[in-house]
């Protein structure tokens, strides 16, 4: 019998799949990459060169999830304010994440316990938030589009709060905080990155 090769996107998506299962169950703090390479079918070695480490599935988490949105949303329609897209392309990345729920929760919450975790993936959220910003048509080239990005990714962040409290299947009140957040976001650009 032939064994089907295993490519290295079906490694990673295993590997993420297990990884949150297990977050939802034991919770994030609890989990063992050892663990997680085993309920993926894998030995600890297999995965070491993807993943050293737990941050290193959630980076591949975050990347996966922009090439979701990324695909989902597609190209920029001319006739949309970069705001209307932005709020398109975010709350897409909110309703991946609703997918996911129980697993993202535990990784937020163990972020307390464990911050270094937090810290160490602020840079690939900020990326993350870089691609929303381009894929709106929002340039991020140069200090005025480095201040979007830090500023995106502190909206983003303080909305994962408010997503994390939505219990609402329409996500209304997260709805209501990214609307209310990026008109802040418009204001303070328009007043201060001419």
């Amino acid at each position: 019998m032939v064994k089907k090769a295993t490519t290295k996107k079906t490694v990673k998506e295993k590997v993420i799949k297990a990884a949150f299962d297990l977050a939802k169950t034991r919770g994030w703090e609890h989990v063992t990459l050892a663990e997680i390479a085993e309920a993926a079918g894998f030995e600890r070695l297999e995965i070491h060169d993807d993943f050293a480490d737990k941050t290193d599935i959630l980076i591949a988490y975050g990347r996966l999830l922009d090439r979701k949105v990324l695909e989902a949303v597609g190209e920029s329609a001319s006739e949309e304010s970069p705001r209307e897209r932005l709020f398109d392309l975010l709350m897409e990345r909110f309703d991946l994440l609703n997918e996911d729920r129980d697993a993202i929760v535990s990784i937020l919450c163990s972020f307390k316990l464990a911050p270094k975790e937090a810290v160490i993936s602020l840079p690939h959220l900020g990326r993350s938030m870089s691609w929303m910003l381009e894929a709106a048509g929002v340039s991020t080239d140069g200090i005025s589009g480095a201040v979007k990005v830090a500023g995106l990714t502190g909206l983003y962040l303080n909305l994962l709060r408010c997503w994390r409290e939505d219990k609402s299947p329409d996500m209304s009140k997260t709805m209501a905080a990214l609307d209310r957040d990026l008109g802040r976001a418009e204001r303070f650009a328009a007043s201060f990155l001419r």
